[in-house]
């Protein structure tokens, strides 16, 4: 009796000590979860309606290049500079589906890459002999190159104007931009294309388990965006988290503009939150997503739904960016606290995304993670 006693109490510490293991609480099975929907959600009123805009948005910035090109003067210069605003603020709606034809074109790397090399653009321009599809490519093309491009040659418009008209090398700084953005733009026709075509149906019927499932591809691309793209791009390394506090405010995204930096990390967050909620593109429904997955399974965190949890934080991320100068640049310098306390508050999120969420959700990370998370 003495020794039945005895295996029942150890038996009631192993339970105890294995409940109090995570934070993260889940009573129902993640695989019977319909994920056939899910993904069919996710296809048809999220992602390719985004690409959808994307492409309208990288068409009207082909377009304004051709006008500047055809007339260069002031206004069709900042029609051209807002043809390329709206189409980098699109682009941070689609930058979170990295799988699939966008992966394998490398449509991030090619896109977003910064800072951009300065000095590498210049070499390009001068030689005339460039490459864009390199690996070695990728800092000298894409938005920030345009942003330079653009804004950064000159002091005023009139002396950014003199490199398109009277420079000795107008014509390949004419080139060298409508290359630019004919890639930008072929991209966005390439990924949506292939959506529209034949990889909407397989991503759909992929609605396995396995590691190379359509959910588990695509979770695990939300979550890596926003750890690596948003967290650690737009703020943790100008704001010095991976640098012993040392500041880099030429790291921003959008350095040469030098007022949009705030604007496309807001854009890039809010869009993640959608997704997470699985909210349509073109309507304020919230279909199958992230957080019916979540409730589906009943994931809880500290006795409080998970899915809520996360969406407190997305706003708490948010509201941390009310403060920031609308410069990252300026910020940095003036007061870099402000920066820090958005990295503190994003990294809450990855927290309960990146380690809750997907615990929660039977989902393995398969990117490889140096940040120690």
């Amino acid at each position: 009796m003495k020794k039945l006693l005895f295996l029942f109490f150890g038996l009631g510490i192993i339970i105890s000590c294995s409940s109090n293991d995570s934070d993260t609480d889940t009573t129902s099975n993640p695989n019977a979860f319909d994920r056939a929907a899910l993904l069919t959600n996710w296809a048809d009123n999220i992602i390719v309606p985004r690409y959808e805009i994307y492409k309208q948005k990288t068409v009207l910035l082909e377009s304004a290049t051709t006008l500047f090109f055809n007339t260069p003067n002031t206004v069709n210069l900042d029609l051209l500079r807002n043809a390329w605003f709206e189409a980098y603020k699109s682009y941070q709606s689609v930058a979170l589906f990295n799988f699939g034809k966008a992966e394998e074109i490398r449509l991030n790397e090619i896109s977003n890459t910064y800072p951009t090399d300065v000095a590498g653009i210049e070499n390009n321009i001068a030689s005339g002999s460039y490459n864009l599809n390199l690996n070695a490519q990728y800092a000298k093309q894409g938005y920030p190159a345009i942003d330079y491009l653009l804004n950064g040659l000159g002091t005023d418009d009139a002396s950014v104007l003199k490199f398109y008209t009277s420079d000795a090398n107008a014509a390949k700084y004419k080139d060298y931009l409508s290359a630019v953005v004919k890639k930008i733009n072929d991209n966005s026709t390439v990924v949506l294309n292939d959506w529209k075509t034949s990889f909407r149906d397989t991503y759909v019927k992929n609605n396995g388990t396995s590691v190379t499932s359509a959910v588990n591809s695509t979770t695990n691309a939300f979550v890596k965006h926003f750890e690596k793209d948003i967290r650690t791009a737009k703020v943790g390394i100008a704001a010095g988290k991976f640098s012993n506090e040392i500041k880099f405010p030429e790291k921003v995204e959008g350095f040469y503009k030098n007022d949009i930096s705030k604007t496309l990390l807001k854009i890039a967050i809010q869009s993640s939150k959608d997704f997470f909620n699985g909210k349509s593109t073109t309507s304020e429904i919230n279909g199958a997503g992230l957080k019916s997955f979540l409730d589906y399974v009943k994931a809880e965190r500290d006795g409080v739904l998970l899915s809520s949890t996360i969406n407190k934080q997305y706003d708490a991320v948010l509201n941390s960016t009310s403060v920031l100068n609308e410069s990252f640049s300026n910020q940095v310098n003036a007061d870099n606290s402000k920066m820090l306390l958005t990295y503190d508050a994003m990294q809450k999120l990855v927290i309960y995304t990146k380690l809750d969420m997907m615990q929660a959700l039977n989902i393995s990370i398969d990117y490889v993670d140096g940040d120690g998370d």
